[in-house]
């Protein structure tokens, strides 16, 4: 079989079980689970930092919301595709909301705060690798790196998605891209 019928095979399969999931067929949202999971956890895994637990819950938060939300595919892209894009909704959604949960907390002084995150020159002397070095962005910036040059998002994507500016979001790409190169060079 070429290559172009295995995945329009693929497709063709995947289409089926987002029908039969839709009238409430529990068993194909489990596959389209196992068919998704990985990608989703890697994006998911890189928008929280590197927080493995923090990871499983958005993925889980994300495909609850897929299966509350799976009315509303309307097949004009593949399902991976929606869903992608869904689970990054989900992860600056929840991002918006412990932001907004820190503002309403007292601010750190920078003792407490040097103890929570640790001391900055724990790895002198060692090569970070590309991972740690985007886990250690700022939120924003970790965010637009990740979607833009990890993910394939256009920066209107992204603006959408996020809520900026197209500006801001090519600012912060900017942003990203430099720490990241400072970090590796430490």
């Amino acid at each position: 079989m070429a290559s172009w019928e295995a995945n329009t095979s693929d497709h063709d399969d995947e289409s089926g079980l987002v029908d039969k999931a839709g009238n409430g067929d529990r068993v194909a949202f489990e596959k389209l689970y196992r068919l998704n999971r990985n990608r989703i956890y890697a994006l998911m895994w890189r928008l929280s930092g590197g927080d493995a637990a923090l990871a499983e819950d958005l993925l889980q938060d994300s495909f609850i919301r897929a299966w509350q939300k799976l009315d509303s595919f309307r097949g004009d892209s593949k399902f991976g595709t929606w869903l992608h894009k869904l689970a990054a909704n989900v992860a600056l959604s929840d991002r918006r909301t412990r932001v907004r949960r820190l503002e309403h907390e007292t601010a750190l002084n920078i003792v407490t705060e040097r103890l929570a995150t640790g001391e900055k020159d724990v790895y002198a002397g060692e090569r970070m690798d590309l991972e740690q070095a985007i886990s250690k962005l700022p939120e924003r910036a970790r965010t637009v790196l990740v979607l833009y040059d990890i993910e394939g998002y256009s920066h209107a994507e992204i603006a959408e998605i996020a809520g900026m500016a197209v500006g801001s979001s090519k600012a912060q790409l900017h942003r990203a891209r430099n720490l990241v190169r400072e970090e590796l060079d430490k």
